[in-house]
């Protein structure tokens, strides 16, 4: 199977490399807006349904396309990547102490075949010190994550006191799903 992945994220990148798939990368230039009073699923299966809409044009009849969006949702709010340093710290503040959710929605297209599905990931960080915050913000680069944060970095290792659901859906793309529904679509 030729595969296609919509995405720029090195993480994803990673995750499908390691999952034993060869695939070439294309960056899907959309505006990745969204309605914030829709629940965190559909938001994130809208901006993966936006990603693969842009990148159909580049893609082979014989190519599956896999597109995806990873989102933090907190207390009713949809928390992004941050704009700059300062953003970085003030979302890692307030995600410091709380459970929050990720969300990430994966979408495949294949000509007109299409699946698409989300999966939530609970993760729970322990009370994080401002000297903590502020030597991953330094030291790491949380400005290309959603929520300030990437679960296999520093940060992960010694905040996230634990997690229900799948870890590499934290990182952006629910492996273990994406294989699942990879097996549907060789049907």
């Amino acid at each position: 199977m030729k595969i296609v992945l919509g995405s720029a994220s090195p993480r994803r990148s990673e995750l499908l490399s390691q999952m034993g798939f060869e695939f070439r990368i294309l960056k899907a230039d959309c505006s990745e807006e969204f309605d914030a009073s829709s629940s965190p699923e559909k938001i994130v299966l809208s901006i993966a349904e936006q990603k693969a809409d842009a990148l159909k044009i580049d893609v082979q009849p014989d190519e599956l396309l896999i597109c995806a969006d990873t989102i933090v949702y907190l207390e009713n709010e949809v928390i992004g990547k941050p704009i700059y340093t300062e953003d970085a710290i003030r979302l890692l503040q307030k995600i410091s102490g709380k459970k929050h959710d990720v969300y990430t929605g994966v979408l495949l297209n294949q000509l007109e075949k299409s699946s698409s599905f989300a999966v939530k990931t609970s993760v729970y960080f322990r009370e994080l010190s401002s000297i903590e915050i502020e030597h991953y913000v330094t030291h790491f680069n949380p400005l290309d994550k959603a929520g300030s944060y990437g679960i296999q970095d520093w940060i992960g290792l010694i905040g996230v006191e634990k997690i229900e659901g799948s870890y590499t859906n934290v990182m952006g793309l629910p492996t273990q799903e994406l294989f699942l529904a990879l097996q549907e679509f060789q049907k």
